[in-house]
C-alpha cells in the first residue's frame, strides 16, 4: 500500500495568501483552498484547528517575510546605503508581496488584531529606514522626514492614477526615490 502523503503546511498557507490578496480575509475558505490545491478539506485539520489557526500563520508568515527577511535580503546584498534602501523598499513591496500587504491593510480597517499587527510590521520597517537614512541625513528631524516620505511612497504611489506630465509613473518613481536619498 502506498505511502499517503499529506499536503505540507505551507502550502495551505501560500494558497491563503494568494486567496487572502485576490478577495480579502473573506476569500480564505478552506473548502475553496483544498480545491484549489486539488486535495479533500479533511487534509486541512491535520495541520490547523481551523480557518481562524490558518489566518494567524498566514499573519506570521506575512510579518516573517515582510519584516525579518526583506531586512535580511537588503543587508546581505550589502551596497551602500542608497541601494540598500531601494533594495528595501523593491523588496517590500514587490510583485508577490505588494498585494498580500494592501490586502491586509484593508483587513486592518475592520479588525483591531490585525491593525495591531500592521502597526507592529509599519513600526518594523520604519525603524529599517530611520537606521538607513541615520547614514546619510543630518538630524533626527530630516531621518524621520524622509524615513516618512519613503515609506508614504512606497505605499501610496500604488493607488495614483494622475499622470506625471511627459514622465511615466516609473520615471516619475524613480525621480522622487533620487530626491529622498540625495
Amino acid at each position: 500500500m502506498p505511502a499517503i502523503t499529506r499536503t505540507p503546511r505551507d502550502s495551505w498557507v501560500r494558497a491563503g495568501l494568494q486567496a487572502l490578496a485576490a478577495g480579502g480575509p473573506g476569500a480564505v475558505r478552506i473548502e475553496v483552498l483544498a480545491q484549489q490545491l486539488g486535495v479533500t478539506k479533511g487534509g486541512f485539520y491535520g495541520h490547523f484547528a481551523d480557518r481562524n489557526a490558518l489566518l494567524e500563520k498566514m499573519l506570521d508568515t506575512w510579518e516573517r517575510v515582510a519584516t525579518d527577511e526583506t531586512i535580511e535580503h537588503a543587508e546581505r546584498k550589502g551596497g551602500d546605503v542608497r541601494i540598500r534602501i531601494r533594495r528595501a523598499g523593491a523588496l517590500t513591496f514587490s510583485p508577490e508581496l505588494l498585494p498580500i500587504d494592501l490586502a491586509v491593510r484593508d483587513w486592518a480597517r475592520r479588525d483591531a488584531a490585525v491593525a495591531e499587527r500592521l502597526r507592529r510590521v509599519d513600526n518594523r520597517r520604519m525603524a529599517y529606514l530611520r537606521e538607513l537614512f541615520s547614514e546619510i541625513c543630518r538630524g533626527e528631524d530630516e531621518v524621520e522626514a524622509r524615513s516618512m516620505l519613503a515609506f508614504t511612497l512606497a505605499i501610496g504611489h500604488h493607488f495614483m492614477a494622475a499622470d506625471h506630465g511627459r514622465r511615466g509613473h516609473e520615471d516619475a518613481l524613480a525621480l522622487a526615490a533620487d530626491w529622498l536619498t540625495a
